[in-house]
């Protein structure tokens, strides 16, 4: 049987690696850690294919002792800790001096050091464990360290990591987590000699998470804090920043919880905080938070995880009640109340004149309408026929059939919207009536003809505006979509009052009557269904049709996200987003697909890139595809509030035939619930 020998050192340096040195991330911060703890003011970070070629840190700290460089690398030698009582006060982030004879077993590592009071500096050079330099050289004061070709010794852990762009993020990720921790530092990281971040020197915490999250995440932060004395006369304090309750996120990501400047994770902790937006977030949603926890270091345990990101608190439940209570008390005070941004409302401040954007007109989502209704009685035409834009409706009229209807006399007009300034227009008139609740099969079509000469021309938009008023126009355009719009035949007489039996109620749901009996229909849910069906109709033809921006659009990211975006340019592509690189965490959007509406395109270049982050790679191309289409069409749809005009009523109503299943969104919620006429009957007590 085998017998029980002592490890040499370099089996047991390896076998630490394997605990601590998980990937590149992972050896930025053991020595991003080591140089906070060196009392540096300013560090840089540069990273060569993700980390596995080349990882650089250099800083102005304190440094390294001549005499001390071959027990920097030697296993368990530390300088932060000299006996067993110091455990239990542990103020430093690192301490149990395995960090570096670890990356030296598994890399190419050299170090370059010098403190200020030696006039010269020392190098020290290690491969796979094994020192072959250690001399004296000249540098600066402080410490350089860089890690060659990672696991070059330990084939199979190469072959495990992933994608240069994956690792990367990673390592950006632990960089933020230092960064916002220490907003004292200068910190600089770059990725293949390309600039990424500069953060200089800061005062407020506030500043860095705005410049890692941008002004959407900073602007509806909350600032807390609060103190608490415990019967020693030591002190609990907790400050930072959280999230209003219309800021939230699908995962617990955006969660940064700092115990003595360290990041660390706490369920019991992250549990106190979801228990404080209980009521005021939707199921599955999880608020934004920046939470700073300064503890005495008796009253913690950072012992109890191979990389310190997990602790022992020594009385959990009193932080537990401290971040409950804290949060609570200051959400009752506040009044939360969601801001609604009216277009053109910006005001010149600071003596600055500011442009607002123009405002979109309504008329581009009837194009859409107007081709899908067309859709079911002619083979469908190409997006690029109706070229949509943002500022006139031209192209819409440019199809004849448009053109013909549009030459006609308009009906008498029931009035105009109040909320929305649009007109109705009056559908008892030449225009056929309209079940509802009838089959696809019993789809007819109506195009009004006019003779040839009293047809207008459109090209020019001041002829049009001197010859008829805006309610005419808008008269005009209203019957010309429904014109030529497919109707569904009904069973009511033509031209009576039952050929419309809908309405909207609470600005969410339309109701719709029929001999079936009382339908209730999702307006988001239905139209989220619509555009995916479109969307994935056209990316199966290959043919999405793109708008190009005239002045592209910048997207905030973080660098994770704008890595992974980049990384999947190609997929983007495919489903009509076309980027580029701007430099940063920027990324440029240059096109968007036409099929949905200009408003959200930013947001919906954002999900991406968090979809693209939290699959990290372990879903398929189809899959990843199909969920971006998800998101497309949720972000792209009708909202719950928001109010529709008949026409549009009708139209969503008209296009519900023209998918597959228009029972369900794509996200597996009805679009409709069905009241029957056999259950209205019963509940009144009609049946006997």
């Amino acid at each position: 049987m085998p017998r029980i020998q002592q490890l040499d050192a370099h089996v047991v340096n390896r076998i630490a690696a394997g605990e601590v040195i998980e990937r590149p991330g992972s050896v930025v911060k053991e020595l991003l850690e080591n140089s906070v703890d060196a009392l540096s003011t300013r560090i840089e970070i540069d990273a060569v294919n993700g980390g596995m070629d080349l990882i650089r840190i250099s800083d102005n700290g304190e440094g390294i002792h001549p005499e001390d460089m071959i027990l920097a690398v030697t296993s368990h030698a530390t300088s932060k800790i000299r006996s067993d009582a110091d455990l239990d006060h542990v103020s430093t982030l690192g301490f149990r001096g395995e960090a570096l004879a670890s990356i030296a077993s598994v890399a190419r590592f050299r170090i370059r050091t010098r403190p200020e009071e030696c006039a010269v500096g020392r190098e020290l050079e290690s491969h796979g464990g094994q020192i072959v330099v250690n001399r004296d050289c000249g540098c600066p004061s402080g410490t350089v360290m860089e890690v060659h070709n990672l696991f070059f010794n330990t084939p199979a852990r190469r072959r495990f990591l992933k994608k240069a762009s994956t690792e990367f993020g990673h390592i950006a990720e632990q960089f933020s987590r230092i960064a916002l921790a220490n907003p004292r530092l200068h910190l600089v990281l770059r990725h293949n000699e390309k600039l990424v971040y500069e953060l200089p020197a800061s005062h407020s915490p506030l500043e860095r998470i705005r410049r890692f999250f941008g002004n959407e995440v900073a602007d509806q932060l909350i600032p807390v804090s609060s103190e608490s004395e415990l019967a020693t006369g030591e002190t609990i304090r907790l400050w930072g920043y959280v999230g209003a309750p219309t800021l939230s996120r699908s995962t617990r990501k955006d969660q940064f919880l700092f115990l003595n400047g360290r990041w660390i994770q706490d369920r019991s902790l992250q549990h106190a905080l979801s228990e404080a937006y209980r009521g005021l977030l939707m199921v599955g949603r999880h608020p934004v938070s920046f939470l700073f926890l300064e503890v005495p270091p008796a009253l913690v345990d950072v012992n109890v995880h191979p990389t310190k990101s997990e602790v022992r608190f020594q009385d959990s439940q009193t932080l537990y009640r401290q971040l409950l209570r804290t949060l609570r008390d200051k959400f009752l005070s506040l009044e939360f109340r969601a801001n609604i941004e009216v277009p053109g409302s910006s005001q010149a401040t600071n003596g600055q004149l500011q442009f607002d954007k123009p405002v979109v007109p309504a008329k581009p989502q009837k194009e859409l309408d107007l081709w899908a209704s067309h859709a079911a009685v002619q083979s469908p035409p190409r997006i690029g026929e109706f070229t949509r834009s943002s500022h006139n409706d031209r192209a819409v009229f440019s199809h004849p059939e448009v053109v013909a209807a549009l030459a006609a006399a308009p009906h008498e007009r029931r009035g105009a919207d109040s909320v929305t300034g649009r007109v109705a227009g009056d559908f008892s008139g030449s225009t056929s009536a309209t079940d509802l609740e009838s089959t696809p099969e019993t789809l007819t079509t109506h195009v009004a003809v006019a003779p040839v000469e009293s047809i207008r021309s459109f090209d020019d938009p001041h002829s049009l505006a001197d010859s008829v008023t805006t309610s005419t126009f808008e008269g005009r355009v209203s019957d010309a979509m429904n014109s030529v719009a497919v109707t569904i035949t009904g069973t009511g007489a033509p031209g009576s009052a039952d050929e419309f039996r809908s309405f909207q109620i609470h600005d969410c749901y339309i109701v719709v009557a029929s001999d079936a009996g009382l339908e209730v229909i999702d307006q988001h849910a239905l139209h989220e269904r619509i555009l995916y069906e479109h969307l994935r109709h056209r990316i199966l033809e290959g043919g999405v049709e793109r708008q190009k921006l005239l002045i592209p659009e910048t997207v905030e990211c973080s660098a994770t996200e704008s890595v992974a975006l980049l990384e999947h340019e190609d997929l983007l592509k495919e489903i009509g987003f076309e980027i580029q690189d701007f430099g940063g965490t920027t990324i440029l959007l240059m096109s968007y697909p036409a099929l949905i509406p200009r408003g959200s395109l930013s947001r919906i270049v954002k999900d991406f890139g968090e979809q693209l982050v939290q699959t990290d790679g372990k879903t398929t191309r189809r899959d990843l595809l199909d969920h971006m289409l998800h998101t497309m069409a949720c972000r792209a749809a009708i909202k719950s509030g928001q109010r529709l005009t008949l026409e549009e009523m009708q139209e969503l109503l008209r296009q519900r035939h023209l998918v597959a299943d228009s029972h369900h969104c794509p996200h597996g919620r009805p679009t409709s619930l069905t009241l029957s006429r056999n259950t209205l009957d019963q509940q009144f007590g009609r049946l006997g």
